[in-house]
């Protein structure tokens, strides 16, 4: 997505009544929120993408330096559903999920169960890594493609 673009998504939104808009385009996502009771000259833009995109809108911090609990977004990998079902986080009600968010996990290892047509279905990881986001609530009804974790 071209600055542009990116520009006249900000005109738009400062034009209009809209308080929140989510593009994507190309595999990247573009989300840009504004708060009515603060005015502001431009909306925060929060852009997921191509790293020369993210350091075009993120400030840059020196070389080794990071802050406590803050991810890179650029190695955040997804883990999507492979079906339409119910998403369950633990393998029984009332028992401990398989995740939460900081669990560490390898490629394999089961992240949650997905009910399809009365078959329970685990999910494993594709990736090695730790669980930086859940996206989705157990007894929720998750789509094909609809991103379940965020895994760094």
């Amino acid at each position: 997505m071209e600055i542009t673009k990116l520009e006249e998504l900000i005109k738009l939104m400062e034009s209009t009544n809209l308080t929140a808009l989510e593009v994507e385009e190309e595999g990247l996502r573009v989300r840009m929120e504004r708060q009515q009771s603060v005015p502001q000259a431009s909306p925060p833009v929060i852009i997921a993408g191509t790293p020369s995109m993210t350091q075009a809108f993120m400030p840059q911090q020196p070389a080794g330096e990071s802050e406590e609990g803050v991810i890179d977004m650029n190695l955040v990998k997804t883990v999507k559903a492979s079906m339409v079902g119910i998403f369950y986080a633990a393998p029984k009600p009332g028992s401990e999920p398989y995740v939460a968010r900081g669990s560490k996990v390898k490629k394999g290892d089961t992240l949650c169960i997905i009910e399809a047509m009365k078959l329970m279905n685990e999910i494993a990881s594709e990736y090695d890594g730790e669980i930086a986001d859940i996206c989705v609530e157990t007894g929720q009804m998750v789509e094909f493609g609809q991103t379940l974790f965020k895994i760094y």
